[in-house]
């Protein structure tokens, strides 16, 4: 589903102000360094802007921050995860802290990686696109 123009604005500007989490993930997600996976950042899709996107596997990546765990955060997140399944897209949520904590950081990989996959993600191709 093509995104509105404004939609489209927003994101370039997201895409210029990135927040350090997004920062550090986007340097091992940019270029195919993950497994080959393309991935797009701050991609407008419909209504949403999602953090990082892969076409391929139709999979979004958000990075959270402590913001999205008060209640009316969470309860947008839940319908926007909602609409985008509808989609056909696999939504994946990582906290910030996580992302920075290099400890951690390898794990998110490895979930982006398994998510990716069509036999796990899906249990077969993905499914077709609508609209």
């Amino acid at each position: 589903m093509r995104a509105p123009v404004l939609t489209f604005k927003r994101a370039g500007k997201l895409r210029r102000t990135m927040s350090p989490p997004e920062v550090a993930l986007w340097q091992k997600l940019r270029g195919g360094q993950l497994n080959g996976l393309r991935f797009r950042r701050q991609h407008p899709i419909g209504p949403y802007i999602l953090d990082f996107y892969c076409p391929s596997a139709r999979l979004a990546v958000e990075v959270d921050g402590q913001h999205h765990n008060h209640s009316e955060q969470a309860e947008h997140d839940t319908a926007r995860t909602s609409w985008l399944s509808g989609q056909g897209i696999v939504v994946l949520r990582f906290a910030t802290n996580d992302i920075l904590d290099d400890r951690v950081a390898p794990q998110t990989l490895s979930a982006t990686l398994t998510a990716a996959a069509p036999s796990t993600a899906y249990g077969g191709p993905p499914p077709p696109r609508r609209g």
